[in-house]
């Protein structure tokens, strides 16, 4: 009975003692077995590990490839342009052993800092190079310009156990002050293009209206000069005919003037005249028949129906009497409203 009570006790710890000598490599992984800070075992392959328990310690380690992304830093290529350039670096732990005496207990973290301090000069050092300009970076030989970063870079990383896959330049930019110049002279460009195409259309509109008034201005004196001199031979045909109707006779012209002339004042509410007998308006109308009476005329080179053609529409009062209307149509005068040949069957 005191046998196994002894024995129970011996064998857990000695199963404890056994399953804490046990350790489990991952493929991931990569692992070392330190005594005392001292490496003394590197397992790389997956599977199962011995270590003696409590004395021993086994410190893992990632196998995969590893990103790291740089602080962004400010370079100046040889056209002394600055830019900020940002990049990104793929890297894996090469030899585990060679990387633990670089960092120590710092493990991964120690690594990237120090790695990202050996790129950020690698950086700096190939665009910063005779011959590497701003527009280089910029353009297709961006390429080998990471390539050259990541050779340069591998041999300082050699020293910390690690190997560089992969280098690339993930953006670069122009400095905050530096990109705002930019913009304002871009801005500043593009406004004084828009200016010049505005004036530019301005001076074709200008050009424009001023032919188009011009246009204008010429047709509308053509068809004012047309019409004075239309106007003009209406007025000289006009005197013509008054002249040839009245040129044998020119006292019964000026009578004849001014009895339209009275007539013409006599319109409208106008309905009485006064003049003084020394008149200038009677003088012309009553100086032919003052003293001899109005001459006769010869009427051989007048044309009758240029005549009745001027003369001044007979108008008759529509209040005239019955009788006196009567009378008229006797006597053969034309009523308004009624032609010349039912006034001549009336006389008839």
């Amino acid at each position: 009975m005191r046998k196994s009570i002894l024995i129970l006790p011996v064998l857990a710890v000695a199963i404890i003692v056994f399953l804490s000598s046990i350790f489990i490599v991952d493929e991931r992984e990569k692992v070392l077995v330190l005594q005392f800070g001292q490496i003394k075992q590197v397992v790389e392959e997956p599977g199962l590990g011995f270590k003696l328990p409590v004395i021993q310690d086994v410190v893992r380690y990632d196998a995969r490839i590893l990103s790291l992304d740089t602080d962004t830093i400010e370079v100046t290529p040889s056209d002394d342009r600055r830019l900020v350039v940002d990049a990104f670096a793929r890297y894996r732990i090469a030899d585990v052993t060679q990387f633990r005496q670089a960092v120590g207990v710092g493990g991964t973290r120690a690594a990237e800092d120090r790695l990202s301090s050996i790129l950020n000069a690698q950086i700096r050092e190939v665009l910063g190079t005779t011959g590497v300009t701003s527009d280089t970076i910029l353009s297709s030989e961006r390429g080998d310009l990471a390539r050259r970063i990541r050779d340069n870079a591998r041999t300082s990383a050699e020293s910390l156990g690690l190997e560089i896959v992969d280098v690339r330049l993930k953006q670069t930019n122009l400095p905050q002050q530096n990109l705002d110049a930019t913009f304002a002279r871009m801005r500043a460009e593009r406004e004084r293009e828009a200016a010049d195409e505005i004036a530019r259309g301005n001076e074709a509109a200008s050009r424009v209206r001023a032919a188009a008034d011009r246009t204008v201005t010429e047709t509308v004196s053509q068809a004012q000069r047309d019409a004075e001199i239309t106007r003009g031979e209406a007025d000289a045909e006009r005197n013509r005919i008054y002249a040839e109707a009245y040129g044998d006779n020119s006292e019964f012209f000026a009578f004849y003037r001014s009895l339209s002339a009275l007539e013409n004042s006599l319109r409208g509410d106008n309905s009485t005249l006064v003049f003084s007998p020394t008149s200038g308006f009677l003088s012309e109308m009553f100086n032919s028949v003052r003293a001899t009476g109005v001459n006769a005329g010869s009427i051989e080179n007048i044309d009758i129906e240029t005549l009745r053609d001027m003369a001044p529409e007979v108008e008759i009062s529509p209040d005239l009497p019955e009788m006196e209307r009567q009378r008229l149509e006797e006597d053969g005068v034309a009523l308004p409203g009624q032609n010349e040949e039912d006034a001549t069957g009336a006389t008839n």
